[in-house]
C-alpha cells in the first residue's frame, strides 16, 4: 500500500553483495517445472546504460540509475542443457515464449517486493517490448532469449505521490466474468478522471476524455500496430516463432 515508483537516484551505489541476495531469494518465486525460464542482465556501466537508453525512448532514469537489470524470458540455457544431457529440446515456440515469460514476470515482481522491503527504489520500464531487437542486440542476447522487463534501480532520492488505482469490485467478477454497464464505468472511472492531474492532461492536451489521452496520444493504434510487429519479428528473430 505505500510502493512507489521511482525515478530519481541518489549516488549512492547499489552493492552487488546487496542485489545478489535479493535475486537469489526473488529464485525462490514459482516457475514452471522448477525450470527458471528466466536471466537478469545487470547493466551498471556508462557506456552500457547510453547504449540501451534509445531502446527506453532515452527516459533520464536508464542513465541515471545505479544499476539496469533486463530480465529476460530464457529457454536458451534450458535447451543447452537437454542437449547435453542426450535429451531433445523443442522449445522454439510460442508456447515456450508464453512459458518463459510469465516465469520472468513473477521473478520480476517478487524482486520489485523484495526491494521494496529493502528499501531501494525503482521503475519499471514497459517500453522494453517497444523495441527489442535494440536491446537484444545491445546485449548480445542469443536464440531463445528474449527481453521482457527492466527495472531501473537505485536509492530513492524522491517520494512522489501514490498513484491511484481502481477499485476492488472493478477487477472482482464472482464465479463468471460480468461485463460492465455504462453505470458500472462511470462509477469505476469516476475518481481518476477528477483528479486535478488528470484534468489538467485533458485541458493542455485539448481533449475532452482521458481515454482520450490513451488512445490518442499515449497508447495509439497505429503505435501499437507497428511495435506489435516489431516483437513479433523479434520473436521470430529469437527463435520463438
Amino acid at each position: 500500500m505505500t510502493r512507489r515508483t521511482i525515478r530519481q537516484y541518489s549516488k549512492q551505489e547499489v552493492s552487488e553483495q546487496l542485489l545478489n541476495r535479493l535475486m537469489t531469494e526473488a529464485a525462490r518465486t514459482q516457475t514452471m517445472g522448477n525450470l527458471q525460464l528466466y536471466s537478469v542482465v545487470v547493466t551498471r556501466s556508462e557506456e552500457m546504460k547510453k547504449r540501451l537508453a534509445p531502446a527506453h525512448f532515452n527516459q533520464p532514469m536508464v542513465t541515471q540509475a545505479p544499476v539496469v537489470l533486463t530480465i529476460c524470458a530464457d529457454f536458451h540455457r534450458t535447451t543447452r542443457w537437454c542437449e547435453e544431457r542426450k535429451a531433445t529440446p523443442g522449445y522454439d515456440n510460442f508456447l515456450s515464449f508464453q512459458n518463459a515469460a510469465i516465469d520472468a514476470l513473477l521473478f520480476t515482481q517478487t524482486l520489485c517486493n523484495l526491494m521494496d522491503e529493502e528499501g531501494l527504489g525503482y521503475c519499471y520500464l514497459g517500453t522494453t517490448v517497444y523495441m527489442p531487437q535494440t536491446i537484444i542486440d545491445v546485449l548480445q542476447l542469443p536464440r531463445l532469449v528474449m527481453p521482457v522487463a527492466t527495472l531501473t534501480v537505485g536509492w530513492p532520492a524522491e517520494e512522489p505521490p501514490l498513484s491511484d488505482r481502481l477499485p476492488i469490485e472493478s477487477f472482482v467478477h464472482s464465479e463468471t466474468y460480468h461485463d460492465y454497464t455504462s453505470a458500472d464505468i462511470d462509477r469505476y472511472y469516476a475518481y481518476k478522471e477528477q483528479l486535478e492531474e488528470n484534468r489538467h492532461f485533458c485541458d493542455i492536451n485539448h481533449k475532452e476524455t482521458l481515454a482520450q489521452i490513451f488512445t490518442d496520444i499515449r497508447y495509439t493504434k497505429r503505435d501499437n500496430e507497428a511495435m506489435s510487429e516489431g516483437l513479433i519479428e523479434a520473436l521470430r528473430h529469437q527463435g520463438f516463432l
